[in-house]
């Protein structure tokens, strides 16, 4: 009885944080009411503020979840890479393809998440920044086997990286540029980025 409590607790937190993301990205974070998510999630009103405070406490675990999700897809995938050159050029194609691949969810992450006040500034930033740390130490381990040049700046490195990364990711949902596709782009960042942290 006390593990089928538990699944469906589990159950109506996933339904949730489903229709939440679902909602976000149809209606923006400002626009969405808790009654809309409710209504995609399945659940009465109230019992969304059984499982998250309020509507930014909701953004905030969707980010924490999404992002512990997309850690580990880039370390399985990362796992396999045999140099440091391999490694930022599939970290590019995994995140691109998580954005192609989660419109919904990619746009929340991108547009949405940057619309809450509480998220922006109060909120500390532990799994973005381990995901920065997953860059700076392809970064690191490019410089201690010889594979790039030794006086690159590995804190600016992983901002410089994940930056032209992000701008293109919100472009691509903003625009969808025609003249290139998303796996073209990630592979010229890539390109221009090596290209400077080679000797």
């Amino acid at each position: 009885m006390g593990r089928n409590t538990t699944n469906t607790k589990l159950n109506k937190r996933t339904r949730i944080i489903d229709g939440a993301i679902e909602v976000f990205a149809k209606m923006g974070f400002y626009n969405a009411k808790i009654s809309m998510i409710a209504k995609a999630a399945g659940v009465a009103d109230g019992t969304i503020y059984l499982y998250f405070k309020s509507k930014d406490d909701l953004l905030i675990s969707i980010f924490e979840e999404k992002m512990t999700m997309v850690m580990d897809v880039h370390l399985g995938a990362l796992a396999d890479c045999d140099s440091a050159t391999t490694k930022l050029q599939t970290f590019a194609r995994v995140h691109l393809n998580l954005i192609k691949n989660n419109p919904a969810l990619a746009e929340l992450l991108q547009i949405e998440l940057r619309q809450s006040t509480k998220f922006m500034k109060d909120y500390h930033h532990e799994r973005f920044l381990s995901y920065l740390n997953i860059i700076g130490d392809i970064i690191y381990e490019g410089i201690d086997s010889g594979e790039f040049r030794s006086d690159i700046n590995i804190s600016v490195g992983k901002i410089i990286f994940f930056g032209a990364l992000d701008e293109f990711a919100t472009q691509w949902i903003l625009n969808q540029p025609k003249n290139i596709s998303i796996e073209e782009a990630g592979d010229q960042i890539c390109k221009m980025f090596i290209s400077g942290l080679k000797k």
